[in-house]
């Protein structure tokens, strides 16, 4: 872009940013560059939330992460000025971040520089990264942030300067269960790199860096050959199922069957983040063909659901992929009863809850089982109320979508099941096996996730080293990747979403040589480890609720006039 182009967009100041987003506006930076995409929020392709989530923030990797070259021109049309300096990320309104009007200056002159930052006299009127309700979590890391502020390791304006002494232990059991996670906050900053500016420029550098480097060795480009030999597996699977379907070997047919989704898995996958032709539509419909036309599922909602989980990963408030109330919880913050800010509605810690939760070490793999019928429903909930873009370049992909879901069910419920088998009870034995036998793909998405920090670690932490931070690898022979999918190298493909995943293991070397540079630790476990590290995380969160449980009771009985005594 040339300097007479660039005069066109004014140069915008913190407060007047601040301003518009008080205003409702959906004003986020990249590279420099301020955005307002309200008239995008109805068209996108990822869903709304996605953007949502980056408001206020300089969104630079996030959006070069999930989107193409192509994708990124077309959104300067939605670009309205620039900055010059640093940017300070604000807390998004959707996380609770809280913002003033340009008119109400509340009397405090306006003490900041374009850089986007704030002195410490003036930020506490002004809606600094501090300016939300208290996290019980982060805000609550109290000793080892003054530790760390007192030696000068984290910058004014940090997460906790202005509510952590706003905290009010509850009388109910909760104030011990949020020590126990302040605990796991403080080993979190202790384990991984400063918040401060200087350190976390450093890692997003070096990052942005290690991106250059993977496009020039050629890591972005897709392995069509591998293709080829997926394409057979899948053939051959196919071919299986109904052969054996025709010899009357319904049980095995269904093995073949659950196999063959199984595998279909992970290319639907690779379609989603454009990592086959690269193309939109290219590999959107490639997506739909094979999630919904030959799996029931819904790639319009994955989309959404997933861009979102890539953004706010193992955020217990915002992360739909780790919420499961009432019937898992992989932080105590879910007693909490918090409000999705995905689903829009409250995950109740109520009776079921509590029983359920009691015993999720028991019944994690049971559930698991079953989760493809959950997709089930939360496919047809996306496409019946039509929570896809209706207008916008994807408009159609709903229709193609709904098309696919009659054309699933025809040939499933109605061709093989109905048809094809001739008494109910083969049919339901055939039903649960070719549903049950997927169930490794959704082990394997927990499995990278379920055991890393849940921590509010602050609007200052970095892109990579947040990714790093919630997700965790497996480690496996090379001949064994055809089972995972590519899902087995999550560190990777969080870091850098659309690399083919036949690239994975090249890359991997690449990361951890990143890692180590920059001082963040990299999960990488076995398969079986990284299991017992999940069902470990479900016990103790187990154990938790069993502790609170006995506080309150014992707290009801104090407080019976006629069984217990007052204090």
């Amino acid at each position: 872009m040339t300097k007479m182009a660039e005069k066109k967009y004014p140069l915008l100041s913190r407060r007047e940013i601040e301003g518009l987003i008080a205003d409702g506006r959906s004003i986020f930076i990249v590279d420099q560059q301020v955005f307002k995409a309200d008239a995008w929020l109805q068209y996108h392709p990822g869903g709304d939330k996605a953007i949502r989530h980056m408001v206020g923030r300089d969104a630079t990797d996030e959006v070069n992460a999930l989107h193409s070259p192509e994708a990124r021109q077309q959104m300067n049309r939605y670009r309205i000025g620039r900055i010059d300096g640093r940017w300070t990320n604000f807390i998004p309104p959707i996380q609770g971040g809280k913002f003033r009007l340009l008119s109400d200056n509340q009397g405090v002159e306006d003490a900041e520089t374009t850089t986007g930052e704030c002195d410490s006299a003036s930020i506490g009127t002004l809606s600094s990264p501090t300016s939300r309700d208290p996290s019980p979590v982060f805000d609550g890391a109290e000793s080892a942030l003054r530790k760390r502020r007192a030696a000068n390791e984290i910058p004014p304006g940090s997460p906790s300067t202005a509510s952590v002494s706003s905290v009010e232990p509850e009388n109910d059991g909760m104030s011990y269960l949020d020590t126990i996670t302040k605990e796991k906050t403080t080993l979190d900053l202790e384990k991984y790199p400063s918040l401060d500016f200087t350190t976390q420029d450093s890692i997003v550098t070096k990052y942005r860096a290690l991106g250059e480097r993977i496009k020039a060795e050629g890591l972005y480009k897709c392995n069509y050959g591998a293709y080829a030999i997926e394409l057979s597996r899948y053939s051959l699977l196919f071919g299986l199922a109904f052969l054996f379907l025709h010899w009357g070997w319904y049980a095995l047919s269904a093995v073949c069957l659950g196999a063959f989704w199984h595998q279909l898995v992970f290319t639907a996958h690779d379609a989603g983040h454009m990592g086959i032709t690269h193309g939109f539509h290219t590999d959107t419909v490639i997506g739909i063909i094979i999630a919904d036309f030959l799996g029931g599922l819904s790639l319009g909602w994955w989309k959404r659901n997933h861009n979102v989980h890539h953004i706010v990963t193992n955020a217990p408030e915002h992360d739909p992929d780790i919420e499961h109330m009432p019937f898992m919880a992989v932080s105590h913050r879910f007693f909490h009863s918090l409000r999705s800010t995905y689903y829009d509605h409250v995950m109740e810690y109520d009776a079921v809850a509590k029983f359920a939760l009691k015993i999720q070490p028991y019944t994690y793999y049971i559930l698991l089982l079953f989760g493809r019928l959950n997709l089930y429903r939360l496919s047809w909930d996306y496409l019946i109320m039509g929570r896809g873009p209706r207008k916008g370049p994807a408009w159609w992909h709903r229709w193609l979508e709904i098309t696919g879901q009659i054309f699933f069910w025809t040939w499933y419920f109605y061709g093989i099941v109905y048809k094809s088998i001739p008494n109910n009870g083969d049919r339901f034995i055939f039903f649960l096996i070719s549903h049950m036998v997927p169930m490794p793909v959704h082990a394997q998405i927990c499995l990278s996730h379920f055991a890393m920090s849940t921590s509010d670690l602050g609007p200052h932490e970095s892109f990579p080293q947040k990714m790093l931070r919630t997700t965790m690898d497996v480690d496996c022979p090379q001949w064994l990747d055809f089972f995972h999918g590519g899902l087995q190298f999550q560190v990777i493909h969080h870091l850098y979403p659309r690399i083919p995943r036949h690239n994975l293991r090249r890359t991997q070397k690449l990361v951890q040589d990143f890692c180590n540079e920059v001082g963040i630790p990299y999960a990488l476990y076995g398969f079986v480890d990284g299991n017992k590290k999940v069902v470990g995380t479900l016990a103790e969160v187990s154990r938790q609720a069993a502790i609170l449980a006995k506080c309150q009771k014992v707290i009801c009985e104090s407080d019976d006039p006629i069984h217990g005594h007052h204090h």
